[in-house]
């Protein structure tokens, strides 16, 4: 099996927590709150271990959140490339009101990086990359950061021919994907802007879709549309893979969870359609953890199963 490569520029620290109530100008009591290792890249690598797979996990980090964040991974089994940069990694916040189930995700934007550190983190990839390899590039730019960072990454892919997976969002995702990517996982808001449009409904989804693999360098597009699964684009073919209906506790994490599904299976040499099926079990079975959990293997099993008799 080729290699996984995973690479987050702006990974974090985590911290989820419960509360009974949520109102303005007073103190709230929370409960204990639980710290993983978080960031698009990062979580895709989590969820391939959590499977059974293996993957290089390679990310760019600071200062004593840093070195939490390298200590937690180290204690999954994750192997590991850090990009040392000057700036600490961020950390982010979930709290759910066990009142009314309610989540609220407060996302930190990040250190700013220097043009020596994100040029390192380019010129690292060149030299881990081979040929036929699966690169997941998932997340947000840091401040201080080219917004063709991942345009960027595209040429170094090329010249390595390895596989590109692209997952992030607004003008870095636009930069990237018209360099060209081997798979795109947009959601129906993300794949409008790739369009220039507005927004896009279920019933022209198809169509748009079927425009857009066709004028733009990019070999499978997977839309992926939340409880009602994803709608995968390639060789000339249209499918849609329907997802389970489940009790959600959380919905962080779920896309990672199928970026992952979907690389693994890959790297595996699964058909296409198996490919997005277990996607879609992946990032369903992630919704049904609590907090900044992600998807666990005997779920994806299960759901994985359901979706495969029920297609």
């Amino acid at each position: 099996m080729n290699k996984i490569i995973t690479l987050t520029v702006n990974p974090a620290i985590d911290k989820s927590t419960t509360v009974a109530g949520i109102k303005p100008n007073s103190k709230l009591r929370c409960n204990v709150p639980v710290y993983e290792p978080g960031g698009g890249g990062i979580n895709v690598s989590r969820v391939i271990q959590e499977l059974g797979g293996n993957s290089i996990c390679m990310y760019m980090a600071g200062g004593p959140t840093g070195t939490q964040l390298q200590n937690q991974l180290t204690a999954l089994n994750i192997v590991q490339q850090v990009i040392p940069i000057s700036g600490w990694v961020r950390e982010n916040l979930a709290v759910t009101d066990t009142k009314n189930n309610a989540q609220y995700r407060f996302g930190m934007p990040g250190p700013v990086v220097k043009d020596s550190e994100w040029r390192s983190a380019l010129k690292q990839l060149d030299t881990v990359l081979s040929e036929n390899d699966f690169l997941v590039a998932s997340g947000s730019l840091c401040l201080g950061m080219p917004i063709d960072f991942f345009a960027q990454i595209s040429k170094i892919a090329k010249k390595n021919k390895a596989k590109y997976i692209l997952d992030t969002s607004g003008e870095a995702l636009i930069k990237g994907a018209n360099e060209g990517v081997y798979l795109l996982k947009p959601n129906l808001g993300e794949l409008a802007t790739l369009c220039g449009i507005e927004k896009i409904s279920y019933v022209e989804l198809e169509s748009i879709a079927k425009d857009f693999i066709k004028n733009n360098p990019c070999e499978i597009l997977v839309i992926s549309m939340g409880p009602q699964g994803a709608m995968i684009v390639a060789n000339n073919e249209v499918n849609h893979i329907k997802a389970p209906i489940v009790f959600q506790k959380s919905t962080i994490g779920a896309g990672d969870s199928m970026v992952a599904g979907m690389v693994l299976a890959l790297a595996q040499g699964k058909s296409i359609r198996e490919m997005a099926t277990y996607g879609v079990a992946c990032g369903t079975a992630a919704t049904m953890t609590a907090g900044t959990e992600l998807c666990k293997k005997k779920d994806v099993e299960e759901l994985n199963k359901w979706i495969l008799e029920n297609s």
